[in-house]
């Protein structure tokens, strides 16, 4: 079940459109529809309020003026197990990574 906090994909028309992360889930006025506020991760941010009734915020596809949509929610990957490589600071091997820390002010 997605829920607050969650991140979703929103397919337009059958296809990915935007990412956006669930801001608000609240009762509507009309017995089982929610009021589901969605932070639209574009540039610039937008807001969105779409009025949908569980399936729907659980990945039911919808339309809205004939146009297909659906929510999925998004599971985020697992970090990586393994560690990253060290980066080495003066002497021994040198490796091809430079850090954007250690650069001289031109």
């Amino acid at each position: 079940m997605a829920t607050i906090h969650d991140l979703v994909l929103a397919h337009i028309d059958n296809k990915p459109a935007f990412y956006a992360r669930i801001e608000e889930i609240t009762p509507d006025v009309k017995p089982g529809w929610w009021k589901v506020r969605l932070l639209v991760l574009t540039v610039p941010l937008q807001v969105y309020t779409w009025i949908l009734d569980e399936s729907q915020v659980n990945g039911a596809p919808f339309t809205m003026g004939e146009t297909p949509i659906m929510l999925e929610k998004v599971v985020p990957p697992e970090p990586p197990q393994k560690p990253l490589a060290p980066v080495h600071k003066g002497g021994g091997k040198k490796d091809n990574v430079v850090s954007l820390f250690d650069r001289k002010k031109s």
